[in-house]
């Protein structure tokens, strides 16, 4: 093509035209005007045998120059066999999968938790990610397009926190490391996770068990349940029912607080917890002692309600009831959860009743294979009597020897 075929029109040409049609400016590039007075430009040519046209732009955004400019990029990529539609939509198509991608850190955790909260048993655990990820991980990396986090930033979220709150800062990181895995398998992100610990973070911060030991929840020690539960039962309201009822289980406050009169077999002394309310997500039949059935037979039932132990409301109580009642006890020295802990002592310390069988009353699940299988259906029956026993020992009240001085002594 000619340079003498090119460049027909001018820019007060342009102007001029008002009559409906195309104009040639050369090379397949056109001035278009349409019936409706809009003026823009074209670009015309044939490929494999079919004629096309592609716009170029409206006129006067798009002006002459950069109309001649876009009409030879597309001249060239006719001359290397390429459709310069076609090419266009590709890149149009891959700057919106581009876009689509371009999640920050901050909407890919939105979109893993409402994935991943399908399977969380309760909406805590779905407010304990967001809190924890907010407070911690937002401020570095909430406004970061997740595809760039690297190593160096989750350090700079974990780094001040790491050996001051260190049970806190694992659980971000374990978080930061869900998140960004999800952002991999979404396509959002390439690469290793940053996050990951073994590997990577190991090799910049020091192992969590070096630097915190294990916070066990404050217990009761067991030779003073007789008179604590004395002064429980002196207690009103259902918060300090659930409580009792708690200990005399050895169950977990949730295991207590979703509790329904269905779940409750009086003739057969047994509660059995359903696998979606167990944390094992196995389903849990526990004996209930005399002094279990006794506190049941007193509960009042409310109406329209078929939980043993409903709020005011009607609904499920809250998990700082218990820990409410404790402190109106003045015995914030001490947790609800800890209760577990005073049966495993005595019964560990006070009783013959063999591990296995304390275990599986916890409804700890047995690390030996063997021992679990072994032990499965013979259990219970021992459970049966290992709860009477505890039923009984935690409602006596007993009252301290008294010791007599040797100089006192005649």
């Amino acid at each position: 093509m000619g340079k003498h075929t090119l460049n027909k029109l001018s820019v007060t040409g342009i102007k001029s035209k008002t009559a409906r049609g195309y104009y040639a400016d050369g090379g397949g590039l056109y001035f278009r005007v349409s019936a409706f007075d809009t003026r823009s430009w074209a670009f015309r040519f044939a490929m494999l045998g079919k004629a096309r046209e592609m716009g170029l732009g409206a006129y006067p955004d798009v002006s002459l120059a950069e109309a001649r400019e876009r009409a030879a990029e597309a001249r060239r990529l006719l001359r290397d066999g390429v459709d310069p539609i076609e090419a266009r939509k590709a890149v149009r198509t891959a700057t919106a999968a581009a876009v689509a991608n371009a999640l920050t850190f901050a909407q890919c955790t939105d979109a893993y938790i409402d994935m991943a909260s399908a399977e969380w048993k309760n909406s805590k655990h779905e407010a304990q990610w967001r809190s924890t990820l907010e407070t911690y991980a937002y401020p570095v990396l909430g406004k970061m397009l997740v595809r760039d986090v690297t190593e160096d930033h989750v350090l700079k979220v974990l780094e001040p926190i790491w050996q001051v709150k260190t049970e806190t800062a694992s659980r971000v990181r374990g978080r930061i490391e869900a998140v960004l895995d999800y952002a991999t398998a979404k396509k959002y992100r390439s690469g290793d996770n940053p996050a990951r610990w073994r590997g990577f973070l190991d090799k910049h911060l020091p192992k969590p068990k070096k630097i915190a030991k294990v916070q066990h929840h404050p217990a009761l020690p067991y030779s003073e349940l007789g008179a604590f539960m004395a002064e429980l039962k002196a207690q009103d309201g259902m918060g300090a029912r659930a409580l009792e009822f708690a200990i005399l289980t050895a169950a977990r406050s949730g295991e207590v607080r979703g509790a329904t009169y269905g779940e409750i077999d009086l003739e057969a002394a047994t509660f059995t917890i359903p696998a979606g309310r167990m944390k094992a997500e196995k389903e849990h039949r526990i004996p209930l002692s005399a002094a279990t059935i006794k506190l049941l037979k007193a509960l009042p039932q409310i109406d329209g309600s078929d939980l043993l132990f409903p709020s005011t409301k009607n609904t499920a109580l809250s998990d700082m009831t218990m820990t409410a009642v404790l402190r109106r006890m003045g015995r914030s020295d001490i947790t609800a959860h800890g209760f577990r802990s005073t049966f495993r002592d005595w019964a560990g310390e006070t009783t013959a009743y063999p591990r296995e069988v304390i275990e599986h009353a916890l409804a700890h699940q047995l690390k030996d294979k063997a021992e679990a299988a072994y032990a499965r259906g013979t259990l219970f029956e021992k459970r049966r009597k290992l709860m009477e026993d505890w039923g009984k020992y935690a409602t006596t009240k007993r009252v301290p020897a008294s010791v007599t001085p040797i100089r006192g002594a005649q």
